[in-house]
Formats: C-alpha cells, structure tokens, sequence
C-alpha cells in the first residue's frame, strides 16, 4: 500500500513586493517584485531545498512563510495564501495579524544565516533557548531548564555550557545554540535560511549531518534555503530553484541535478566547481618551471 503524502504547508501563489519611495515627500514611486506567484508544497518530513542566487527572493519566501514582514516592513504588499495544515485543519496564516499569529508561531521556527549576530550577545545561552519557552509553553521554571539542558547535549553541547555568553563560542557551537532555540517550540516545520554559508567548510557537514539526524529524531519538515548546490543535493529530498522572484523549476534533488529542465538550473549547476586533483598537480609544476 502505498503511504498517502500529507502537505504540512501549502503556499499558492505568493507575491511580495517592497515600495520605493523617492522625491522631496518620500512618495512611493515604485516597487521591487521580490517575489512573484510562488507556489509550492512542503510534505510532512521532507526537506525542501530553494536555491538561488543573492537576491532571487529565497529568504524573502522563507520570512513570508514565518508572517513577519509586515513587521520589518510595514508598507510591503503580501499577496497569495499560505496554508498551515495542523491537527486536520487548514489556516490561512499569511493574513494573520500579530495576536492572532502567536498560537501558530510556534509551529514554525527559523536557524538564522549569522550565528553571530542572530544570539543576543547580552543573555546567556540557557535564557537565549529559555525564552521562546517562556513565551510559548506553560512549563515550570524548574522543567523549562531542564528542557535547555536537554537540547543542548542534543546538539552536541554540554549542560554546563548554558551559563556562558555567546561570544564565549566558536561560529558552529553558536549556530547548535540556534538550532537548539528553534527545536524549543517543539516545531513542525523549521526554515534555515542560509544556516551554514557564514561557517567554515569543515563545520558545515557537521551542522548538516546534525541538522539531518535532528529531523529524523523530531519528525521536523524543513525548508532549507541556499546558494550552495552542493549542500542542498545532500540534504534535501526536493529542489525549488529561484531566479529574479519566480520559480523556475521544482523537482526531485535526484532531476535537478541529472536532468535540469530550465535554462537558468542548468547555469547554476555549470558553475559548481569541480575538482581536479590532476590538473593542479600540473599546474603546481608549470609554476614550478617558471621559477
């Protein structure tokens, strides 16, 4: 029998567009189209990769998906309809206002691309994770610590290590404390937004395997944006592929990257670099030579 695929979101037809004002009045006179009629399924358990290049409109899907942008932009238009299917219901989140957002926001949680600046420098690490429990469940101060000290060792930190600031850890250790705080909620569905493009290449796999063990273990759906093809052929189940706010292409990770249809996947794909052991060798000996 044949398991029956269940849609944990649904966004249709999505647009953003940000306003650009300009005179001696500040008048809007005109607008960026961030993003334009996107549309796309997130399956339950699933990791969908969206790809492209800086400025494609790939993290303003992701902000739009968590209904914050009306709060960092008050005068951007949102259009479309995102559906948060939860509990056999389907809510419409994208036109919530702030009060009515707050029940459904703990569903949805984001890992930030800076782990550096996304960590209040002020609080230390077990109030940075303690916080979304403090405003999202009914726990005790005594089960919310204890809950800290549990994600932490799940992301491979120690318990002791939650009385400490964050400029007291290395770039990946802080980026586990963000993955920590977003598993606080007990979320459906994470969005990680660029999570490994500010850390070093020898953390990154560390953070992506860590990534790809957590969503077995919590059942999470994920949404992992990025430039990097490479990262996101290793972790992700499904490909969306962003060009100047549009997608241009959706598929399986395995057709996208055996099989490209669009033009524009196709370049992308092209300008991953490639290894080649061969010709640096030979490249080292010419220098060599004309020395």
């Amino acid at each position: 029998m044949i398991a029956k695929i269940e849609n944990i979101l649904e966004v249709r037809d999505l647009v953003v567009d940000f306003p650009v004002f300009g005179g001696i009045l500040q008048k809007k006179i005109d607008s960026v189209h961030a993003v334009r009629k996107v549309s796309f399924d997130l399956v339950k358990g699933e990791t969908l990769g969206i790809v492209g290049e800086s400025g494609s409109g790939k993290s303003t899907i992701g902000n739009a998906i968590l209904n914050v942008l009306r709060l960092t932009a008050p005068d951007v238009y949102v259009g479309g309809k995102i559906f948060l299917n939860l509990d056999q219901k389907k809510i419409n989140i994208l036109n919530l206002q702030k009060t009515q957002m707050k029940p459904y926001r703990k569903h949805i949680q984001m890992i930030f691309q800076d782990p550096y600046s996304s960590l209040n420098p002020r609080m230390l690490v077990r109030d940075i994770i303690k916080e979304s429990l403090d405003i999202n469940s009914t726990l005790n101060e005594n089960q919310k610590l204890e809950k800290v000290y549990w994600l932490l060792e799940k992301v491979g930190l120690s318990s002791e290590q939650s009385n400490r600031y964050p400029h007291e850890f290395s770039g990946g250790q802080r980026q586990r404390i963000g993955i920590a705080r977003a598993l606080a909620t007990e979320p459906e569905i994470i969005i990680a937004d660029e999570p490994v493009s500010a850390l070093d290449v020898s953390i990154q796999a560390q953070i992506i395997n860590l990534m790809m063990d957590l969503q077995n273990e919590f059942k999470l759906s994920i949404i992992f944006i990025a430039h990097d093809l490479s990262v996101v052929k290793h972790i992700s189940d499904r490909v969306g592929v962003m060009n100047l706010g549009k997608l241009v292409e959706l598929n399986t990770t395995k057709e996208i990257f055996s099989n490209p249809n669009h033009y524009y996947t196709q370049e992308l794909l092209r300008a991953i670099p490639e290894p080649d052991p061969v010709g640096r060798e030979e490249r080292k000996i010419q220098r060599l030579n004309v020395k």
